[in-house]
């Protein structure tokens, strides 16, 4: 079986040699920047749409919770098969066919004219969005060079956060100005240009495809599921995120009722301290080398707690403070958790990755609509009791984790995967 096809125009160094400085370095760069922006800004430009589609539809909070938590609970179940699917089909045609369908859905969605098929478009729309993220890690993994992996890893990650800030501000702001039908069609015109610029800049990748394996798929899952250590970082994956969406699913209903009667727009601001998130990640892949995984996670899990907690007060300046440091904490903890997954992984990493991401997404859904419930019946306070007792859970997880962390902490920060996030200290590779 061949690999994927190359364009003449292009040519891709050899398995895991594109090296710092080189073309095809510049343009994977570019092409996942690009398709980690398409991804979030389609997954969560709907959550500062949550009052609306409460108001707009006649349905509970917790219902109206349903367009993110349908497309994260699709989207976790299908990450499974995704990483599979792509040794098959082949990487590069599985994440350009996931962005180009998800932005097309994100298109269909300004149509919506009922909340029925609103979920029905967001389903298929998490559905086919399974197609880039686990991908995404195991083409990284598979085709950087070694010393180039955590530059890489790090922008796209990058893209991550500022499509998932740009979704939900941009959506906010055109909601006010125009209505949240159009911010979405824009949306999906704008991620339709993204999508062909990533298909036109991304190296085909240079792995043989095989025949799709139902046996190889569930062997390998199963065999990640009972490895304690592994466990462990899935359960704190479906905590963190889980408390994670929760406080901004509900913080938004929080602020746009009295006494602080905040639009759209101004709630959405908010959402600019994920660029201080993206900077704490940043910060914590540094500190991982020095400090050892599992004290900086619970630093960043009582991060997270303190944080919630300080949104209690109804003065609004510590409430921001509050969102910021468990926002921070929240960006420490994934970094930490999702690169000690590829750390703890002996083999079929890309699964091992898949796995996490499953649990991370599910515990968004799960979380995210009980969190509805919690707002429905107790407002604010209880839904904080929420966050506060899904982090206290994960910090009793997180006991279990030293004893893996010994085995693993001799390995350079280099062979890692997922890498973790941080600048390229490393000597840059040869250039072209």
């Amino acid at each position: 079986m061949h690999g994927d096809n190359i364009e003449p125009t292009q040519p891709v160094p050899a398995l895991g040699q594109i090296r710092s400085g080189t073309s095809a370095y510049r343009r994977t760069n570019l092409s996942f920047f690009a398709a980690g922006f398409v991804t979030f800004v389609t997954l969560y430009d709907m959550q500062p749409l949550l009052p609306e589609f409460s108001r707009e539809f006649g349905v509970s909070p917790a219902l109206g919770s349903l367009p993110l938590s349908i497309s994260t609970a699709t989207l976790a179940i299908a990450m499974l098969f995704a990483g599979t699917v792509s040794e098959t089909l082949g990487r590069k045609q599985v994440m350009t066919g996931a962005l180009l369908l998800t932005s097309a859905l994100a298109l269909l969605t300004a149509f919506s004219n009922g909340f029925a098929s609103l979920l029905a478009l967001r389903f298929l729309q998490g559905l086919v969005l399974a197609g880039v993220p686990a991908v995404a890690m195991a083409y990284l993994g598979e085709e950087m060079d070694r010393a180039a992996l955590s530059a890489a890893m790090g922008l796209y990650i990058s893209g991550n956060a500022v499509g998932g800030m740009t979704g939900r501000i941009f959506t906010a702001a055109m909601t006010d100005l125009v209505s949240w039908r159009a911010a979405l069609g824009v949306i999906g015109c704008f991620c339709l240009l993204l999508t062909t610029l990533f298909a036109r800049s991304l190296p085909a990748s240079h792995l043989p495809r095989r025949p799709f394996a139902t046996r190889y798929l569930f062997t390998s899952l199963f065999r990640h599921v009972k490895d304690p250590g592994l466990l462990s970082l899935y359960g704190v994956a479906f905590l963190v995120m889980g408390s994670f969406v929760t406080l901004y699913n509900y913080l938004t209903f929080r602020l746009m009722a009295p006494p602080y009667l905040f639009s759209q727009w101004h709630v959405s601001l908010l959402f600019l301290v994920y660029l201080l998130g993206s900077l704490s990640a940043t910060i914590m892949g540094l500190l991982v080398n020095r400090f050892g995984r599992a004290p900086l996670l619970r630093i960043s899990l009582w991060a997270m707690v303190g944080g919630a907690l300080l949104t209690l007060s109804a003065e609004l300046t510590l409430m921001i403070m509050g969102v910021t440091i468990f926002t921070g904490g929240f960006f420490g903890a994934h970094t930490v958790a999702s690169s000690w997954v590829g750390c703890q992984a002996e083999t079929s990493r890309a699964q091992a990755s898949a796995l996490y991401l499953f649990f991370y997404y599910l515990g968004s859904s799960v979380a995210g609509t009980a969190g509805g419930v919690c707002w429905s019946h107790g407002g604010w306070p209880v839904v904080v009791g929420l966050i506060v007792v899904l982090l206290a859970l994960a910090l009793a997880v997180s006991c279990f984790l030293p004893g893996f962390s010994v085995r693993r902490q001799t390995l350079p920060a280099t062979v890692e995967f997922p890498a973790e996030i941080r600048p390229p200290f490393d000597k840059l590779g040869a250039t072209d």
